[in-house]
This record gives structure tokens, C-alpha cells and sequence, in this order.
């Protein structure tokens, strides 16, 4: 779909035509599990615009007076950054690379993929320019929302990507010598999400694929994301930028690998903000422990039926929802 916009400087009276993929005019920015992202007002309204029908022409506002014809994911989520780091929270929020030994923090800036050469690292052009690239596709425009959301732990997951294949002496590109240390980081970082609660029981009954003591029982412990209460005990944050993607047509099999953060019971009578801040923080310290340990697996990472969060999915309010035991499995969580 395309649409029309006036620019700024010398296209200030020219109309570009701007065109996104069909998929971004289906994002539902209201859905339960897009509420924590930062920015969400700007990237929503902003994309909004730039995936309206040709025939309806968008006003010329300072969304997008800046945004070309070509890498408009990029110079989206630029702005977006621009406009974090001169909120009033500026300089609580880490918008740099993590630094390794031989190479110092770089500040975030996305650009075109054609920035990235061929037979270039990914993870090691962003940890030694702190250049991301991106594409005009949803996959990278949720990719991007995670780095603005959740920017240390993002930064250490790709601290954690060059350590590896540092040691390894391996190809950056190739998967296949990718190891259980880098299939982890990958795994969580597509398709993780973070179960966060003040009651230990929930996440212990998580990790034991026990969905009636952590989804079901407790349905009035759990926050609504659209309605934060400070008397909740738990919630859930998608990190994975990819299940953001597939959450585009929510399916009841997609299915999330979590981690467990327990927290005080004051973490819920923060605003929504404050929590992102303070969970930004315990997950990036909480993943780093992990991807330390000699014997990382994925196997670490709990499955959690996304759409089997209280308040995420209408359908999940009758208790025969979780009796699908195809989606909702027994078994027992295994440290490996």
C-alpha cells in the first residue's frame, strides 16, 4: 500500500510515495501484548500514516517529514529514538552497544541493510558500530521496537554473540557452527518473553508445565496490560521481536520461551514506564547469569503458550481454553 506525504527542505511542496508491505496495516497496536513497547503513540500513529490506501493523502506532520522514500523502517525508529533520548527519563535508559574488551560503547543508530557488506557479521557490525541494520519489513520494525524497549538486555545479547564466536574462531554467518550458547541468545532473543511475578509459585508452577496453578487458578493475580493494577502479582513482557511478527494472525499453538524474573510486590504500582526501566535492568543481569553458565541450552527457557496469558487472548477466560493438550502439554521442565 502507498501513500502520499509532503517532506521537509527542499521536497517541502513535493508528495513521495511511500510504500509498506500490506502485513503493517494489520498491526492491531492495541493488542494486550504490543502495550509495553516505548514509543508505541509514535511508531503506531507513524506507521498508521505511512500504510494508508494511495488515494487517501497523509497531513504533513512531524511523524514523518523526515522519513525518504526508501529505508523508512530505519528512519522511523530513529526518530524514535531521538524522541527517547530527549524525554524527560534522558539518561536512564542505556542507548549504547555493550562494550567488549578490545572495542568501547557505540551509540545506536539504524541504517539501511545495504550498510551491511556481504559476508559481514551481523552481530559484530552492531557491536562494533552500533549501526543496526534494518529492512522495510515487520520483522525489523519489531526488532527495532525491542531495541528501544529493552536496549541493555539487547545490548548484552549481542555482547554475548561476539564473545562466543570470538572463542569459537567461527564464521560469523554460519548457523550451523552456531553452538548452544549462540542457539539460546537466538532463541530468546526471536521468540522470548518474560513471565515477571511477585509470587514465586506462579513461575515454579510455569516451569513445570503446571497451567492450571500458573494460568489458570490465579487468573485475578494476573495484570491486564491495557489496565495496569498495582495489586496484580504477575505479567508477562514479550521480548521476542520474531513472535511479535506471528502475533500479526494470532494462532493458540505459538508458543513462547520465557524466563522467570521474581519480583517485590511494589514492582506493580509502577507505571507501565517505570516497570519497562526497571525489568530492562533485572532481565539483562538475569541473562547474562545465564548465557555464563558452562552448559547453556535452550531447554533453559520455559515454554509458555503466548495466547494462554490471562488477558491477552478473550478466548482464554473460559477454563476449557487450556484443555487443549496439544498446546497445553504436560511434560517436565529439564536444566540441561
Amino acid at each position: 500500500m502507498t501513500t502520499s506525504a509532503p517532506i521537509n527542505h527542499d521536497f517541502a511542496s513535493a508528495h513521495i510515495e511511500r510504500q509498506l508491505e500490506a502485513s503493517f496495516a494489520n498491526i492491531k497496536w492495541q493488542a494486550p501484548w504490543l502495550c509495553h513497547l516505548r514509543q508505541l503513540n509514535y511508531l503506531s500513529e507513524t506507521i498508521k500514516i505511512l500504510s494508508h490506501s494511495p488515494d487517501r493523502q497523509a497531513d504533513s506532520d512531524s511523524h514523518i517529514n523526515d522519513i525518504n522514500q526508501t529505508d523508512i523502517i530505519a528512519k522511523v525508529l530513529n526518530k524514535a529514538l531521538r524522541r527517547q533520548s530527549t524525554a524527560k527519563d534522558k539518561g536512564q535508559i542505556s542507548v549504547t552497544t555493550k562494550p567488549s574488551a578490545d572495542n568501547h560503547p557505540h551509540k545506536l543508530q539504524f541504517v539501511s541493510q545495504d550498510a551491511l557488506l556481504e559476508g559481514q557479521g551481523y552481530e559484530q557490525f552492531i557491536g562494533t558500530t552500533g549501526k543496526i541494520p534494518t529492512r522495510d519489513n515487520l520483522h525489523d520494525l519489531f526488532n527495532g521496537s525491542i531495541w528501544l524497549t529493552f536496549p541493555k538486555t539487547k545490548a548484552l545479547l549481542n555482547y554475548h554473540h561476539m564473545l562466543e564466536i570470538t572463542n569459537d574462531n567461527s564464521e560469523p554467518n554460519n548457523s550451523k557452527n552456531r553452538g548452544r550458547m549462540r542457539d539460546t541468545i537466538t532463541v530468546f532473543d526471536e521468540n522470548g518473553a518474560v513471565l515477571v511475578t511477585a509470587d514465586a509459585s506462579i513461575g515454579k508452577a510455569l516451569i513445570n508445565f503446571d497451567w492450571q496453578n500458573s494460568l489458570v487458578k490465579p487468573r485475578r493475580s494476573w495484570d491486564k496490560p491495557d489496565a495496569p493494577n498495582k495489586d496484580a502479582k504477575a505479567a508477562v513482557y514479550i521480548f521476542g521481536h520474531a513472535l511479535l511478527e506471528q502475533l500479526i494472525e494470532p494462532r493458540k499453538p505459538l508458543c513462547a520461551h520465557s524466563v522467570i524474573i521474581n519480583v517485590e510486590p511494589d514492582f506493580f504500582t509502577l507505571s507501565t514506564d517505570e516497570r519497562i526501566r526497571y525489568l530492562d535492568n533485572k532481565l539483562s543481569d538475569y541473562m547474562d547469569d545465564l548465557l555464563s553458565q558452562q552448559n547453556i541450552t535452550p531447554r533453559q527457557l520455559a515454554p509458555l503458550p503466548i495466547l494462554g496469558v490471562p488477558h491477552f487472548w478473550s478466548d482464554n477466560s473460559e477454563v476449557g481454553f487450556y484443555d487443549d493438550s496439544f498446546v497445553f502439554r504436560s511434560g517436565r521442565h529439564r536444566q540441561k
